[in-house]
This record gives structure tokens, sequence and C-alpha cells, in this order.
């Protein structure tokens, strides 16, 4: 029998669609479901387990009590062994990281972990290089390169590498950003250690790039090209990253980095605007949706801008998507295709295929999206 490990972070990307940038923190936490904000780790945990059906039979799962692994493993029908269990109640990074030791006891053969930054930094606490592991992407912010594309790609990755059809491992980065001075704007990555993962870099995220000066001048040239097309009384709705905030620099409006904000004819309509403020918004306007790619990573939707929800593609429509990105951004990516990880199979799969990005101005390529 294959020991495998499993650990969730219930309460991982919960501050997303709300716009509070992250749910570290308890009083952060209370304030996201104050806002109606709904656990949805335990949704990406059973779609990475799901890939391993055709060993379920061969495999155990070891894992932690209810909502911290238990639950999404049993529902799924595998074999389990709860080897940790929680205090009633809120789950805690102490959690995690004593159950990680318990794995340690097991030799188990990988450890999955569904969460993000804050998650993976508790991982590395309890595991270090000990284990090999492989994160499922549920969090807010996800800069790590220590998590799959998506929560599929996840478990088709650790379903090769149990079967041996991946060899070996590699050492990568475990970093993370201060939350509270992210909500101001502001991004101070550190770097904590190192995980050992799969070595399948196809299958994994790329660690978050920033922005490099020389890349000003081109962004300058989107934002005016965007502004001088803007269509009277239409809404745009701007998502986060510089490249996009170069929209509103140019109009000299006020801009939240991280955030989504709102304007009409030229004006502020709301500033870091939550899932609902937009969708409130679009039901009753005919809106356009500015967004960008993460450097480095390549994601145009799923990370850092949650707040632009499945529901809010829907109410908007792709031929509403405006995308803008530097030629230097997509050229960092090595070309490859954008990713899109909405939480919602039909909306990735309404978006998969080629869109129009802006470059420059009146500059436009053709580019792939995959889900």
């Amino acid at each position: 029998m294959i020991e495998i490990g499993l650990i969730v972070n219930p309460i991982a990307g919960m501050g997303g669609s709300v716009g509070l940038k992250g749910t570290d923190g308890e009083d952060v936490l209370n304030k996201a479901i104050s806002l109606g904000s709904k656990p949805k780790a335990n949704i990406k945990a059973k779609r990475a387990l799901e890939e391993l059906f055709s060993l379920k039979k061969e495999i155990k799962i070891l894992t932690c009590s209810e909502d911290m692994g238990e639950n999404e493993a049993r529902e799924l029908g595998y074999n389990v062994e709860v080897i940790f269990n929680k205090n009633k109640g809120k789950t805690s990074s102490e959690d995690t990281i004593s159950a990680c030791k318990l794995m340690i006891d097991r030799n188990i053969k990988i450890l999955l972990f569904v969460g993000g930054d804050g998650t993976a930094r508790d991982i590395y606490k309890g595991v270090g290089d000990s284990l090999v592991t492989i994160g499922i992407p549920a969090g807010v912010k996800i800069h790590s390169p220590v998590y799959a594309i998506n929560p599929k790609i996840g478990g088709e990755t650790t379903l090769k590498y149990i079967k041996g059809n991946i060899k070996g491992f590699s050492k990568k980065e475990v970093v993370d950003i201060d939350e509270a001075e992210y909500r101001l704007g502001k991004v101070n990555t550190k770097l904590y250690g190192y995980l050992n993962v799969p070595n399948e870099k196809r299958s994994m995220q790329n660690k978050k790039a920033p922005t490099p000066l020389s890349e000003e001048a081109s962004q300058r040239a989107i934002g005016l090209y965007i502004t001088d097309y803007m269509k009277e009384d239409v809404v745009y709705i701007i998502g986060p990253g510089t490249t996009t905030r170069a929209v509103l620099d140019t109009l000299n409006l006020e801009s939240t980095l991280l955030g989504v904000d709102i304007i009409k004819n030229k004006r502020i309509l709301r500033l870091d605007a939550n899932e609902n403020d937009i969708l409130q918004i679009a039901k009753d306007n005919n809106c356009k949706l500015v967004i960008t790619p993460t450097g480095g990573q390549g994601y145009l939707l799923g990370r850092g801008n949650q707040q632009i929800s499945a529901n809010v593609i829907r109410e908007v429509g792709r031929d509403n998507i405006i995308v803008v990105s530097t030629l230097y951004k997509l050229q960092s990516l090595k070309f490859q295709p954008l990713y899109v990880d909405t939480f919602s199979e039909e909306v990735d799969n309404l978006l998969n295929g080629y869109m129009k990005i802006v470059v420059g101005y009146k500059d436009e390529i053709v580019y792939p999206v995959r889900k």
C-alpha cells in the first residue's frame, strides 16, 4: 500500500473574492466571512484527488481530521487514515506544522498540500527538505513555485510521480509577502526556504517576477491607447497590476495597485472593489474588463485577482475582456500560453483558446490562453 499525505488549509483563498488580498490572521478571516465569503479549498483538494482514482485501491491517504483533508478524501471513497486531530473550531498554522512532523515519521511517498503562500511557509516549517511535496493552489496570493499550475494538473503530476514516471525532485522557493503591506499596495517578497517538488517543470507555476523599470514606457503607451479609445457611458473594470494601473495614471486618477478599480466616463466609480461590488455595477451597465497576466507566471485570472470571479466573467462576457501586456512580459514567459483558473470549468472553457492582447499604442497580437 502506497501512503501519501494530504493537508488542506480550509480557509485558503477566502479573502480573494471579497477583495481582502489574503486570509492571514483571524481578524481578516472574520471579515471575509462577514462579507459572505465561502470556503473553496475543499473543492480544489477534491479536484486534485480525482486524478488519482486509477490508483484508489493501491494508496492510503494519511491526513488530518475533518476539513483539513479527511472530509475530502472520504467523500471520494479513498482509504483514509487520520494521523492528526485538529482542535475543534478554526485551524491554525500550528496544526499544519504538527501534522507535517507526523507525516515525516510515516515516510510517505509525497505530501499534497492545499492553500497559498502562507500554507507553503507552514509546510516548510514542518517538513523542511525531509519529504517530496506538491502544492495545490487555493490561496489568494501564490508567488511560490512549489504550486502546480492548477488543481487538476497537480493531481496529474502526483499520479505520475507515484507511478515513477517523474524521476527525482528539485528544490523550489517558498516565498511570501506581508499581507498588511500588500493591502496598502506595497509588495515586499521574502524568501523563507525551499521545498522538494517533483521534477516536472511544465506542471509547476513559475515564481512571480517583478516589473523592470524598462517596462514603464510600454505601459504608458498601453495606458494611453486604452484611454484614448474609451467609450462614453461604458464602465471599465480595471484589474490589479502595474500595466493596468497605467490606464488610471494616464487619466490622473487615484488607483489601488493590487485591487480592482472601476471607472465610467473617465471618473472613479469605485476603488478596491470586491466581487459583489463588481457584479452590482456590471448588472446595470455595459462593461469592459481590463486585465493583465501576472509577471513570470502568466496567470490571466485566478492569481491575485479573485474579485474578478467566474460570475463576473459571465456578466461581462468574453468579448468585453481587454487583455493588456508588454511584449517584455510575454517574452519572459517564453511565449508560453496564459493560464486561467477561475474555479469554474465552464468559464475556463469559455476563455480557452486565443485572445487579442494590447502590447502598445494601436498594437495588438493574438495569443493562446489555456485553462
